[in-house]
């Protein structure tokens, strides 16, 4: 798995023109407002604080870049779907996912967080098809899988894999490291294939 030396916030951006400038690769972390994007960035990069969590759900309302041991970034893009946020926010964040997924050329992975214990909602079906739309490599995670027995969570995954049956599915724990390295795999594979096509 992939050693973490160095994971650093670069910025936040509300508008296409504030997006870091360089080519290098990246991979996008989206889902429904709490349900663990946040959690699972700061896992994966084994620290703390880095990517903020809230008791708030969409509290994020820009596209947050982080840059990973100088090679390449995470994107942790809005979360969609709490009823609190004013429509017109709502619609600013859609345009954001939207234009991200797709005008970025560098875009090498996008990963989409479901919770495991609730069922695939409208909006996750919207998100999903507009990753199909962006015809670029994707997973899904389903986080939270140490809340659920191990009965509970086939049985979770299942319904996830009926409902994205064209992607992988990896179920995900913050708090156990459950799917981690999994997580990891698919990111490297990810970072490799688009260094293969800059090189070609």
């Amino acid at each position: 798995m992939m050693k973490v030396i160095s994971a650093e916030f670069l910025k936040s951006s509300f508008q296409v023109a504030d997006w870091p400038s360089s080519g290098l690769p990246e991979v996008a972390f989206m889902g429904r407002s709490n349900v663990g994007k946040s959690s699972l960035i700061n896992s994966l990069l084994s620290t703390r604080g880095l990517a903020r969590t809230s008791s708030t759900p969409g509290r994020t309302q820009s596209l947050n870049f982080f840059l990973i041991n100088h090679r390449f970034r995470f994107v942790d893009l809005p979360g969609f779907g709490y009823a609190r946020v004013p429509k017109a926010i709502k619609s600013t964040w859609g345009e954001m996912v939207t234009s991200y997924l797709a005008m970025r050329e560098q875009l090498v992975l996008s990963i989409h967080i479901v919770d495991s214990r609730h069922e695939p909602t409208k909006l996750d079906l919207q998100l999903h098809e507009w990753l199909e739309h962006s015809s670029k490599p994707r997973l899904i995670v389903a986080t939270k899988s140490d809340k659920l027995s191990n009965n509970e969570l086939k049985e979770s995954l299942g319904r996830v894999k009926r409902v994205f049956s064209k992607d992988r599915v990896v179920a995900f724990s913050a708090s156990n490291g459950r799917g981690r390295d999994a997580v990891w795999r698919s990111i490297e594979s990810a970072l490799a294939d688009f260094n293969l096509v800059g090189l070609a």
